[in-house]
């Protein structure tokens, strides 16, 4: 049985739409799944006490701090060891649990993954990803979008891998074309780290390649796992998160666009690290808060980890 630890005292709405979230997927899950519901106990049970979820798919484990949202991270989950974030981390690193989501402070999530759970062997640098909604209904792959502002080229090459291997397992995309997000298509173009980072992509026989991609092919199909520094990674994610409260504001219907609402997708997965963490927006409803468990589920079931640890130790 797969085992999800959730914090459900991170985030803006917490722990309410954290509980609804945890409703709306037990409602819809058909497989085994147990769920340990990190927070303050008393709290959790008069929401938990307001719903249907059946007691036999949840455990509530104790945990009565909060690393509220302005903290240093760092120092946070030093001096709270009792705090959702921090607990979830040791249930994670002492195997108790199969994953781990919250919607709380994105800095501890970081440190916790990087420090409690640490790089799969071979890995640099772990990195998260973002989806990109496409025009013709497909999902995008963006990697990295925060965590490495400042990368070098051979940090480029292992985010191609690690892109690929989710599009392929999560996304379920055959053979996932990579592109190196650039000024231009031409080889050649693009800044130092571009330069450097195009052949050892070319070369990389653990990925399809397809070549420099451009701003404007990002929002369309022309690759599946697009590749880039952290800097520029979130500078285009939190573009394509304006665009979604800009139609909302401006009344626009239109399916497209609809999709840029990130609840759509839950969180992001954390690539690279031992063992399957996902962070979602701090602003995460019920919706954001059932696909993030629903993410880490399949993460556990197709063994993503697993399959990263083999592709870079192979030989």
């Amino acid at each position: 049985m797969i085992r999800i630890g959730i914090d459900m005292m991170g985030g803006d709405f917490a722990p309410l739409e954290a509980v609804k979230g945890v409703a709306a997927f037990t409602e819809a899950n058909a497989n085994p799944v147990h769920l340990l519901l990190i927070g303050d106990e008393p709290i959790l049970q008069e929401h938990l006490s307001k719903t249907t979820i059946p007691s036999s798919t949840y455990t509530i484990v104790h945990a009565p701090e909060v690393i509220e949202m302005h903290e240093h991270p760092t120092k946070a989950l030093k001096e709270k060891q009792q705090s959702s974030i921090a607990v979830g981390f040791h249930l994670l690193a002492s195997e108790k649990i199969d994953g781990f989501i919250s919607a709380g402070n994105t800095g501890a999530m970081m440190v916790g993954a990087l420090f409690s759970i640490k790089a799969i062997e071979g890995v640099i640098r772990p990195t998260i990803g973002a989806y990109i909604p496409r025009e013709d209904g497909s999902l995008g792959l963006l990697v990295d979008v925060g965590l490495n502002a400042d990368c070098k080229p051979e940090n480029l090459n292992q985010f191609a891998i690690l892109g690929s291997l989710f599009a392929q397992h999560i996304l379920k995309i055959d053979q996932p074309k990579v592109g190196l997000v650039n000024i231009g298509e031409e080889e050649g173009k693009g800044n130092i780290l571009a330069q450097a980072a195009y052949p050892l992509l070319k070369e990389n026989h653990h990925i399809n390649f397809v070549g420099n991609i451009e701003g404007r092919d990002i929002l369309i199909n022309k690759a599946d796992v697009m590749v880039c520094e952290g800097f520029t990674g979130n500078v285009v994610l939190k573009l394509a998160e304006s665009v979604y409260d800009i139609v909302k504001r401006r009344n626009i219907k239109d399916e497209h666009f609809e999709r840029f609402n990130f609840e759509a997708y839950g969180g992001v997965p954390v690539l690279g690290v031992a063992k399957p963490v996902i962070i979602g927006h701090g602003i995460s409803k019920a919706i954001a808060f059932k696909n993030m468990i629903h993410i880490a589920c399949k993460m556990k079931e197709t063994n993503l980890t697993g399959k990263i640890y083999e592709s870079f130790n192979q030989a």
